[in-house]
């Protein structure tokens, strides 16, 4: 049974036809990434999942269990976090305010504080700078807390919107060993990012799509190699 199967969802905004009948799975332990251009559905599909924008149609279910009736926090809850587009950190609250807002829906506070100390690790800079005001970091420093937020919700399945947006390339190439290392510890993404190059080397599957519909899926590798998405989505012609 795949950790996430999306069947056959429909999403609008007001009139719009945002997301037209999109399936996709995620198996346990896999990075998938979803590619496309701008006004794809991408971020539309991360939202619906996270029930931040019902569909209208078509199931989400989560290890066989269906989301519908849930809340966007019950989906927490129930093992699902999202890093969204733009970080949308707390900028007048410190770092490590910022970290226990991930934390509010759980009570078991010994496996919070080794929840911290994981983020802490997987980001040194964090912890150098736990009492700092968050507003007051860099881009990068930001992502890293965006990322380290979601993870103190101790999740099943991390959804990633554009991590790499903004951030000067070397630390996109930082971002992306982070996120191969929170997956080798046991954590499930589905990773939604322009660069598609970056994107398609770390992931293990991946999705192509267009205009609220997918058009292609296959392994990262046999992607990589496609000719449609070399001269759409790689730059090479």
């Amino acid at each position: 049974m795949p950790m996430l199967e999306v069947i056959d969802i429909h999403t609008y905004y007001g009139n719009i036809h945002a997301l037209k009948g999109i399936s996709l799975t995620v198996e346990q332990g896999e990075i998938v990434t979803l590619i496309g251009g701008n006004g794809a559905g991408k971020t539309t599909t991360l939202r619906s999942i996270s029930n931040l924008h019902k569909p209208r149609h078509g199931t989400i279910l989560l290890s066989g269990e269906d989301l519908a009736p849930y809340k966007p926090h019950q989906v927490v809850s129930k093992g699902v976090s999202m890093v969204p587009e733009g970080r949308g950190v707390f900028a007048r609250l410190s770092v490590e305010e910022n970290l226990d807002m991930g934390a509010y829906i759980r009570n078991d506070k010994p496996q919070i504080q080794q929840d911290l100390e994981r983020v802490f690790q997987v980001f040194p800079r964090l912890k150098e700078r736990r009492k700092q005001v968050a507003g007051t970091l860099s881009g990068g420093e930001q992502q890293m807390l965006a990322i380290g937020r979601a993870l103190m919700a101790h999740p099943r399945l991390l959804l990633l919107d554009e991590p790499s947006m903004g951030l000067a390339p070397i630390l996109v190439e930082g971002i992306f060993e982070t996120v191969q290392t929170i997956n080798r510890e046991g954590t499930t993404i589905l990773l939604v990012e322009q660069n598609a190059l970056m994107a398609l080397s770390i992931a293990h599957r991946g999705y192509v799509m267009q205009t609220g519909r997918i058009v292609l899926q296959d392994s990262a590798e046999n992607l990589q190699k496609n000719e449609m998405v070399q001269k759409a989505y790689l730059g090479i012609e």
